[in-house]
């Protein structure tokens, strides 16, 4: 089964749009600061980090070549990347609330 047309550059967009929160994020909270860390700022930054690691694979992932015309599995795998990478950048947003 082919993908919907403008799937693979939808979900592309949307990563980079995310990524680019989630750095905005980073400056924001203080990444670059020079106080000493404590357990909580390392749980955001692992998150945060993380979270950005999936949502820049996603383009690799959505546009690597198919084994068959019909085989979305890399596009399967990209989706879950962007999911899981969302979910990481709002936790670590969550964490540096409560931490």
């Amino acid at each position: 089964m082919q993908s919907p047309v403008g799937s693979v550059a939808a979900l592309s967009s949307a990563a980079s749009t995310v990524f680019s929160i989630g750095i905005v994020f980073l400056g924001y909270w203080g990444i670059h600061d020079q106080t000493p860390w404590s357990v909580g700022d390392v749980v955001v930054a692992a998150l945060a980090l993380g979270g950005l690691l999936s949502l820049g694979l996603v383009p690799w992932l959505a546009t690597s070549p198919a084994r068959q015309a019909d085989d979305e599995s890399m596009l399967r795998i990209a989706r879950r990347a962007f999911a899981g990478g969302v979910g990481a950048v709002w936790l670590a947003v969550l964490a540096s609330l409560f931490l």
